[in-house]
Parts: C-alpha cells; structure tokens; sequence
C-alpha cells in the first residue's frame, strides 16, 4: 500500500495539473470506486460539476481536493492499487478506469481514478475548521509536517503499551508510516521490531524517529517505492525507491552494515524484515 512518501508524490502532480481547475463532468464507471460515498455516484457527480478545485493537500495516506468556497472536499485513498492520473482527452481508457474528472478548460487534460483491486476510492465529506474532511480529523499529523510535535510524539511513544513497529504503525500517533519505511527506519536504528516501546529511552526515541524522517525524505526524493506498477505518479511514472532499500523485500541477502543474511517473519498478515545480528530480538515483550 503506498505510504507517505508516495502519496506526497501523487499529491504534488495534483497540486501541479488539477488546482485551479473547475469540473464540467464526472463519470463514475464503477460504483466500488465511490462506496465510501453514501449518496451513490450519481449524486457524487452531481454535485461536482461546475466545482472548482482549490490546492491538493495531504495527511497521511490520504489525499483531499477542497472544493473553493464549499466547505467541502474529495477524498482519496489509494488502497492497495489506486492511481489518480491526468491524461489526454484522447488517451486510450486504462482497463480498471474507475472514475473519469474532466474540466471546462482548454487545458486537454483529464483526471482519471484506475483501481484494479478496487480498495481505494473517492468520496465527498465535510471539512473540520482545521480543512481537513471530517471522516480523517482523527489522524495524526505525519513526521514531514512542520507542525508535527516531537515531544508530544517522544512521550506518547514512550507510554505505549506496544511493540515498536506497531506504535509507527498507528495512524492515530504518527501518520503516514506503513510497512516499508517502518522496517527501514527500524534497521537504520538497530531496533527489533519486536521491542517495546516502554523500554526505549528518550534519547532512543528521538533517534528512531530521525531516522523514519530520513527514510521517508530519501524515498520522497526519487519519487516513492514501487515493486508491481502498481503505484506511479500521475503521469504513470514508477518511483525507484527500492533499489535503495536496506531491509524491505530482502530475505536472505546480506545486511548492507554487517553482512548477515536479512531474515523475515510474519507479522500482522504482513512481513517483517530484519537483520538478526544488528536487530537483536529483545529479551522482553510488550
């Protein structure tokens, strides 16, 4: 599932080919991808034309376009397989195109959703005060926002009842961290993902959350991970991320710090990645 750095990537095409733009028509082409909207998709089209979109935002995972002077946005989710492309009128249709945006300018373009898996989707929804659509206002801030608090962040760590990986895990106390980026960061920091999150120290903390900042910054930069083409931009471009990952996907191949060969456990209806002898398992558990 694309995390914070690949959803910064798609928000950032948006805010470059969609704000600014008014909608003349929206086709929805398969009600899975507007479930999340209880009017239905006719309704969901409706009330978009003639909608002017304001400047693409992000928390977490999930991406919003406000609407100008409603008070109201689309919110995206990507799931496991979503893509928001912007393509050419005359593009031929991808074969999991969902949801069709086109707008009343002379631009040529279009904003497409294609969802092969049909996980994600798109959906109307009240802003908060804050701008953020109603259904979201519970997700924390993620570590690349400005205003992101460390120290509320280092104290709640500290008192989690968990295990490490699940405490970065948890949408409601660091946002936009998923299975990747949580085991790089954990193998930058020598931790097990196993560790309780009671027996880290402050300054331990600190590190580890320095280093979920640089993982996330560094996928950022080359445009996201991608494995199956499943995740790209909205220009269909592939991130290349993963040929610099240090733990992720790497089951039996050597630690690029000492050499042992990468293990991998199951964990949560997901793989952990780790180095045995630089991520020690802990003596104790959450």
């Amino acid at each position: 599932m694309p995390e914070l750095p690949e959803v910064e990537v798609v928000r950032r095409g948006l805010a470059t080919w969609v704000g600014g733009r008014t909608i003349a028509e929206v086709q929805v082409l398969h009600p899975r991808a507007v479930r999340r909207h209880v009017a239905g998709g006719e309704d969901f089209a409706a009330r978009l034309k003639g909608q002017a979109v304001g400047d693409a935002c992000r928390r977490g995972k999930y991406l919003w376009l406000p609407l100008t002077d409603t008070g109201i946005s689309i919110l995206g989710h990507l799931g496991m397989s979503g893509q928001l492309l912007v393509q050419p009128h005359d593009a031929p249709d991808e074969k999991h195109l969902r949801v069709r945006l086109r707008f009343d300018d002379a631009l040529g373009t279009e904003l497409r959703f294609v969802d092969q898996r049909t996980f994600g989707g798109l959906s109307l929804h009240d802003n908060t005060p804050d701008g953020l659509p109603d259904v979201i206002a519970h997700i924390a801030r993620d570590p690349l926002d400005p205003l992101f608090d460390d120290a509320a962040f280092l104290t709640a760590l500290r008192a989690r009842r968990t295990t490490v990986k699940r405490a970065l895990l948890d949408q409601s106390l660091i946002s936009g961290v998923g299975n990747i980026y949580a085991d790089e960061a954990l193998w930058r920091s020598r931790l097990h993902y196993d560790r309780p999150t009671a027996t880290l120290t402050r300054p331990r903390s600190a590190e580890l959350l320095g280093h979920v900042r640089e993982v996330m910054t560094a996928a950022l930069a080359v445009g996201g991970t991608t494995f199956d083409r499943l995740y790209v931009n909205v220009n269909g471009e592939s991130g290349y991320f993963d040929r610099s990952l240090d733990a992720y996907g790497r089951e039996g191949e050597p630690c690029n710090r000492c050499g042992t060969p990468m293990r991998r456990r199951p964990w949560m209806n997901r793989s952990s990645y780790f180095c045995p002898r630089c991520q020690r398992v802990p003596r104790t558990t959450a």
